[in-house]
């Protein structure tokens, strides 16, 4: 230790010769470009169709519902319950899609704790 009782090397270092502003920069950076890439996610559109296009959705990739298309053939008033079935599996499915994109985009901010 140095006789005024810092850290050798003077102010602004930690041991093993890293520098604190230097780490800040990068972190600055790093927060910039997730920010960036959330950004391009929430502006790309996912879509699921199921019972051989009976049900179409398209979701924003900040999950939010942008469209639900239903064909004639979809709706029989006597079985509600097939389409009730078929719109929640297909909105189920485009919000997968919308999370797996998320997951592939933010993977390379890999930080312990954040996802």
């Amino acid at each position: 230790m140095s006789k005024r009782g810092g850290y050798p090397g003077g102010m602004g270092g930690f041991p093993g010769g890293m520098n604190i502003n230097k780490l800040m920069k990068e972190a600055k950076k790093m927060q910039e470009d997730m920010e960036k890439t959330q950004e391009e996610l929430s502006e790309r559109e996912f879509e699921n169709s199921v019972g051989g296009g009976a049900v179409s959705v398209k979701v924003s990739g900040n999950k939010k519902i942008k469209e639900i298309k239903l064909s004639k053939d979809a709706v029989d008033p006597d079985d509600v319950e097939t389409l009730e079935e078929l719109i929640l599996t297909c909105i189920n499915g485009a919000m997968q899609k919308a999370d797996n994109a998320a997951t592939e985009s933010m993977g390379k901010y890999n930080i312990p704790g954040l996802m």
